[in-house]
């Protein structure tokens, strides 16, 4: 079938997802697409049953689910099933294509990118990527080869790509959070929290963090005792466990996820969060003290070379997973005492923020497809 490159209506795939990394920053270009062109038709395509089949609707677009799975490291018998997933996968991807007739596909990385993009490729339609971290993840390496442009997070990666695809854009952050419309006594409203405490917001990022929910739930107590509240996303993992032991503090909002990232930023003091390149992308622009607690089985240990950049630069506070049951709390509570140190913090990590990075990257496909 011969595909439509040259219609004046911007007609784009967007592939991928898994987590909120990969999920916001393309919902984030979808908007900075509509932005400058209006007319433009966005479908996304990502994995059937993963939390990009929820956030996608939910911020007002169209999705299609594609019967794919990743590589199951932990049980191998469950990988007997990929290939014939991965087959099923291109003929549903051959299906929507033919339905849609995409004049551009963009990609952001989760393995559902990899067979819309393959795809794409092969049928000359130009593909954009985004890849967010310091380090390539496999699918995203695999296809820059052929890709229109590789948009990257990070200087330094032409041991991934080809050095003349690739343009730096930084990572694109929601609007909803790089201009939020929260004063931080209206945004401590929407969790039930009294403005003259001082708030820590704990994120473990989309899927929660254990080891940082555990050291929270042992310290409680304490951060009552200091005044502290705090708006704590844990994340589905171990949630009632969690949810329970909060129960009869009035000081704490807990919840699986927050829907609304942008109150919970502007009511927060400081922040506790992973290291994952949105993460520390989101917490830049939102100019907020933090604490990061790099998860310590990413690729090539990423978190924690994201999250140095920032503490060399004395602009966050690090601590290692395997240290966090006992120190995080008292952390917290030393860097909460000292609203001197914290808005010094607030000054130095803002020479880390990227404002127009999904612009940018509208801007290039529109440019490079229309």
């Amino acid at each position: 079938m011969k595909f439509n490159q040259h219609n004046q209506t911007l007609r784009i795939i967007i592939a991928g997802g898994g987590t909120g990394g990969h999920i916001f920053p393309a919902i984030a270009v979808a908007q900075a697409i509509q932005v400058l062109q209006p007319e433009a038709a966005i479908l996304f395509v990502g994995a059937s049953g993963k939390m990009e089949m929820e956030k996608v609707p939910q911020a007002g677009y169209s999705i299609k689910g594609l019967t794919i799975a990743g590589l199951n490291r932990s049980n191998m018998l469950k990988n007997l099933t990929l290939p014939f997933k991965l087959i099923k996968s291109f003929f549903q991807v051959r299906s929507i294509f033919n339905e849609f007739k995409p004049n551009a596909v963009f990609g952001v990385g989760g393995y559902s990118s990899f067979p819309v993009l393959k795809y794409a490729q092969s049928k000359g339609i130009p593909t954009f990527i985004h890849e967010s971290n310091a380090f390539a993840g496999k699918s995203n390496i695999w296809l820059g080869k052929n890709a229109t442009k590789v948009f990257t997070g990070t200087k330094g990666m032409e041991q991934f790509f080809p050095s003349d695809k690739i343009m730096v854009t930084g990572n694109p952050v929601r609007k909803n959070i790089s201009s939020s419309m929260y004063t931080r006594d209206a945004a401590l409203m929407q969790f039930g929290l009294l403005p003259e405490r001082k708030t820590v917001l704990i994120v473990g990022g989309s899927l929660g963090a254990n080891s940082i929910n555990d050291a929270i739930m042992h310290h409680l107590e304490a951060f009552t005792n200091q005044n502290i509240q705090l708006i704590w996303q844990t994340g589905k993992s171990n949630a009632t466990k969690y949810t329970n032991a909060a129960k009869s503090y009035s000081n704490v909002y807990v919840n699986t996820f927050l829907d609304d990232m942008s109150a919970a930023y502007t009511a927060a003091d400081l922040v506790v969060s992973r290291a994952g390149a949105m993460s520390v992308a989101e917490i830049s622009l939102t100019a907020k003290p933090c604490v990061f607690v790099p998860y310590p089985f990413a690729a090539e240990d990423h978190q924690t070379f994201n999250a140095k950049n920032l503490v060399d630069a004395s602009a966050a506070f690090m601590v290692n997973d395997s240290m966090v049951k006992d120190s995080l709390g008292p952390l917290i509570i030393d860097a909460i005492s000292q609203p001197g140190i914290l808005e010094n913090m607030c000054n130095k990590i803002k020479a880390f923020a990227v404002t127009d990075a999904d612009k940018v990257i509208a801007e290039q496909i529109i440019k490079y497809t229309l």
